[in-house]
């Protein structure tokens, strides 16, 4: 009996270690079930009609179409399910990122099929992935008062490496400086459901893995760009609006176009850059029209949410992000576009925009649920009173902000030369992308906690003895190897 008791044990957690181990085994056998499917399945439709054609023989696909196609299968799908398994606003995110990818399987299959088209038509070819992009840039703007805004802007930011096809010759280094750009905002969704959700930490994985897979598709497939048909017609727009009759991601019918200058036939630089200079802003992208939560402050008679006659007076409109574009060299230079100053409040959200040398700028009427958006100020001043969500500043120069109290996040975006003075109790400042930025503490908000990332000359001043002592934020790390993990840790600055 008493060896029976002692070994009992040992075999149950032997069991238990063979499940886990028979459990692993069946996940890796699904995925690659998964994987011959999508390979396979050209056996299957070749005999339909109007099937895939590639080069004149109809049901074939190109390996790199199929390989295309497996990464759909597998990391794009892997991210789907968990974005369906959080629901809400990351699963509508992860639908617009689907279709996406399904457009460029689309482009890939008519660059498959088809030979390299002139410049000036190729720049139509690509619009259908450039909208989309744009598109999922815009949910994230329309949607920051979303509880998964984390999510939404490391989709948004990390969402422009689809424009690795309009790059050379190392497309796969620009997907993952796009995918770095994630990891800010991914961390935080870490840190926020660590110990609480695990189905946070599997999107996580999923969505950082989906561009790792990207990245060797391209390096296996288009190592130094997007590889074209040497042979077949040239691809044209009706060519890619022709539907399969099968395939797992047809390609959507192009949209409006969005691009109005044609770029030189004989620089494929100056189009890829005009194509996704958009792109590579990141945040930059949306800053027109669909932004719905900007502020504006101007004398009491030029208010236009007090004196609603003066919206029929008309003024420069924003310029739509879709047409901000660098012309080419042959295009009439665009007159400059003048923007007046506003303060306005449309439902919870304050809009400020387009100040200059406005130093008593106040606002005063807040509740608990209004959130204060900055945009495009300089050499201003603002005043918060009382006790709001959170407030954003974003591409502003020079700007003074103060404020009571905030009890969500204070967020610093793509700015520079900004000086923060906290009077109450706020929980987190962000400065992200920014050149100069002072934040003086109150006693009160000393626990305040100060994320960084892509800045310089960030100095955190705090009250001592009726003054203030300053603390620069560091810039520069050491990273070793300690035999079994990296530490980092920040290099002593002089002085």
């Amino acid at each position: 009996m008493q060896y029976a008791k002692k070994t009992k044990p040992k075999r149950n957690k032997s069991s238990v270690a063979s499940m886990a181990e028979i459990e692993n085994l069946v996940e890796r056998l699904e995925m690659a079930v998964v994987r011959l499917e999508a390979v396979s399945s050209k056996f299957h439709g070749s005999a339909l009609p109007g099937g895939d054609i590639v080069n004149g023989v109809d049901g074939d696909l190109a390996p790199c179409v199929e390989a295309y196609d497996a990464l759909l299968s597998v990391a794009v799908a892997e991210y789907l399910k968990n974005s369906k398994a959080i629901g809400e606003d990351v699963e509508k995110h992860a639908e617009m990122v689907n279709a996406a990818f399904q457009a460029q399987r689309g482009f890939v299959k008519l660059a498959s099929t088809h030979q390299q088209p002139p410049e000036a038509d190729l720049a139509t070819l690509l619009r259908p992935i450039s909208v989309k992009i744009q598109e999922i840039q815009n949910f994230r703007e329309k949607n920051r008062g979303s509880k998964m805004f984390n999510h939404l802007s490391a989709v948004s930011e990390s969402i422009p490496a689809l424009g690795w096809i309009a790059m050379a010759p190392k497309p796969s280094s620009y997907v993952k400086e796009m995918n770095d750009a994630a990891t800010f905002y991914t961390n935080r969704v870490l840190k926020d459901y660590k110990d609480n959700d695990n189905r946070h930490m599997d999107w996580v994985r999923s969505y950082l893995q989906l561009w790792t897979e990207l990245q060797a598709y391209i390096k296996e497939h288009h190592t130094t760009g997007l590889v074209w048909s040497k042979s077949g017609p040239f691809a044209s727009e009706v060519s890619l609006m022709a539907p399969p009759a099968h395939g797992p991601c047809p390609p959507p019918p192009p949209p409006p176009p969005i691009f109005e200058a044609d770029t030189p036939k004989n620089n494929s630089s100056t189009m890829h850059s005009a194509l996704f200079a958009e792109l590579n802003q990141g945040e930059a992208i949306t800053r027109g029209k669909d932004r719905k939560y900007w502020l504006r402050h101007v004398l009491d008679g030029q208010k236009t949410h007090k004196n609603p006659e003066l919206r029929s007076q008309g003024g420069v409109a924003r310029q739509s992000p879709t047409k901000s574009h660098t012309p080419s060299p042959t295009s009439p230079k665009a007159p400059p576009q003048n923007h007046f100053p506003v303060l306005e409040l449309e439902g919870k959200k304050w809009r400020v925009e387009y100040q200059d040398h406005a130093n008593s700028l106040v606002i005063s009427e807040t509740e608990l649920k209004h959130v204060v958006y900055t945009f495009k100020c300089s050499n201003s001043t603002l005043q918060i009173k009382g006790k709001i969500n959170s407030i954003i500043v974003d591409n502003c120069k020079k700007l003074g902000l103060v404020f009571d109290n905030v009890v969500g996040i204070v967020e610093v975006i793509n700015s520079r030369d900004i000086q923060i003075q906290v009077l109450g109790k706020v929980p987190t400042i962000s400065v992200n992308k920014t050149e100069g930025c002072h934040i003086y503490l109150s006693e009160e908000s000393l626990d305040c906690e100060i994320v960084s990332a892509k800045t310089s000359e960030v100095n955190i001043l705090v009250p001592q003895d009726g003054d203030y002592k300053e603390f620069p934020v560091p810039e520069q790390y050491k990273t070793v190897w300690d035999g079994s993990k990296l530490v980092t840790e920040p290099t002593e600055m002089a002085g």
